[in-house]
């Protein structure tokens, strides 16, 4: 596909990072992510996956949390630049697209579209956030796609320390999953909605009854013994037919993800992250995902970008 007729606010810039050769044995991360044009399908086992950047502090801004998030897509990028390259998959990046100022809902659709074209081409598609308003834009190119008109059955997994069922009268990195259950049910349909690693304390008692309403299925921080994690994930893939994986980093520990909004007192150890990274990419179910919360300007000697990179990594084995 060519990817130029995308509505990308900036184009892609070559990645750079260190270089022990040319050979396939010595290649990373940066050799890899093309910039230029997107290979065909048939040049790329078990698929090619294609990233788009959501450069956005909107919803952060409006969510009164600490903003910096924008700057997130490049520091992910520079920190799975010299990532040694183990996958066969072709990676395109297809660029940016930038929320300027407050117009959150109309980046978010663009992203949206981009996201729909990309995935009916045929490519597992990945977004690099920005805050998690991230999620909503992400939600919308995975609603337009074919796969989902023709009743794929579709989960939404959130890796996250809160539920992000704020109802609110202006849309925020805190309301988007409740802004897809309503677009869900606009469609005729019911979200079908779980997260890992909910904050007891960092989620008020009116966002537990709308979770319970919307019958959301979920996991205590508390309770992410790597055993009980993998069970509920494993019984959640069994109702759905395709997987968007969303990753709010603030699920981690603070000590792990320092560089978040809102950075975790408790969290979800890395090693069971991982695990269901690894769980999810091995079901063959993962069709998007994205990773979201990254603020450069509160992380520390790149620890949070690092730990982003190598779960983009371990999904794209």
């Amino acid at each position: 596909m060519d990817f130029s007729t995308l509505a990308i606010d900036t184009p892609a810039t070559p990645w750079s990072g260190r270089d022990d050769g040319d050979e396939p044995a010595h290649r990373r991360w940066w050799q890899v992510a093309s910039v230029i044009a997107a290979p065909s399908l048939e040049a790329s086992l078990p698929g090619p996956a294609a990233l788009i950047g959501f450069c956005s502090d909107a919803g952060v801004l409006r969510n009164h949390g600490r903003t910096g998030a924008a700057a997130g897509p490049a520091a992910i990028r520079a920190a799975l630049g010299s990532l040694a390259f183990h996958g066969t998959r072709s990676v395109t990046d297809a660029g940016d697209i930038t929320v300027t100022g407050d117009a959150l809902e109309e980046g978010q659709v663009r992203a949206g579209a981009a996201l729909t074209t990309m995935l009916d081409a045929g490519y597992l598609t990945f977004v690099l956030g920005g805050g998690h308003e991230t999620a909503y834009a992400s939600y919308l190119g995975v609603a337009g796609t074919a796969a989902v008109a023709n009743g794929a059955r579709l989960g939404v997994l959130n890796l996250d320390a809160h539920f992000d069922l704020r109802d609110a009268p202006t849309p925020s990195s805190g309301t988007p999953f409740l802004q897809m259950a309503r677009a869900e049910a606009a469609a005729g349909r019911e979200l079908n909605y779980a997260v890992v690693g909910i904050s007891e304390p960092n989620n008020t008692r009116a966002l537990f009854e709308s979770a319970h309403e919307l019958e959301v299925k979920y996991l205590l921080d508390e309770d992410c013994s790597r055993e009980r994690t993998t069970a509920f994930v494993d019984a959640y893939l069994e109702t759905v037919d395709i997987v968007y994986l969303t990753i709010d980093l603030d699920v981690l520990p603070a000590a792990t993800a320092p560089g978040v909004s809102a950075p975790a007192a408790y969290g979800v150890p890395l090693p069971v992250i991982a695990a269901v990274c690894t769980q999810i990419a091995a079901s063959g179910k993962l069709f998007h995902f994205d990773v979201a919360e990254l603020n450069p300007a509160f992380d520390i000697d790149a620890r949070t970008a690092k730990v982003a990179a190598r779960l983009i990594d371990t999904l794209l084995r």
